[in-house]
């Protein structure tokens, strides 16, 4: 089976609901962590504390240099991701429509190159 990222994109601009409005969300997720582990397709999952909590290092230089804040400006950030197997795209594809619905946002599909 192939292992595929579906990560959890936000807006930078977008203003998360408070912790309390988000109960709902959180508890979906949670469903359908649990139907991915129940089905045999997860490896792993993890949500990310906000893009301002990031920090940067470069060490492709002369010495290594260390900058808060996410390593390029943009529009959107990765706020989490699963890690699973499935047999094919279409399998893939499947779950991150689950996952879209439950997190209520955009989920980007990649598979993990072979070894």
């Amino acid at each position: 089976m192939t292992q595929y990222l579906l990560s959890v994109h936000h807006g930078v601009d977008e203003k998360l609901p408070p912790v309390e409005e988000m109960q709902p969300v959180f508890e979906a997720v949670d469903r359908f962590n649990q139907k991915l582990q129940g089905e045999g397709a997860w490896v792993f999952a993890g949500g990310l504390m906000p893009i301002d909590q990031a920090t940067t290092v470069d060490n492709t230089g002369d010495k290594p240099i260390v900058t808060d804040g996410p390593y390029a400006e943009s529009k959107e950030y990765l706020g989490g991701f699963w890690v699973i197997e499935a047999p094919d795209l279409d399998a893939a594809l499947q779950w991150a429509k689950e996952g879209s619905q439950a997190c209520r946002g955009k989920v980007e599909v990649r598979p993990f190159q072979g070894v």
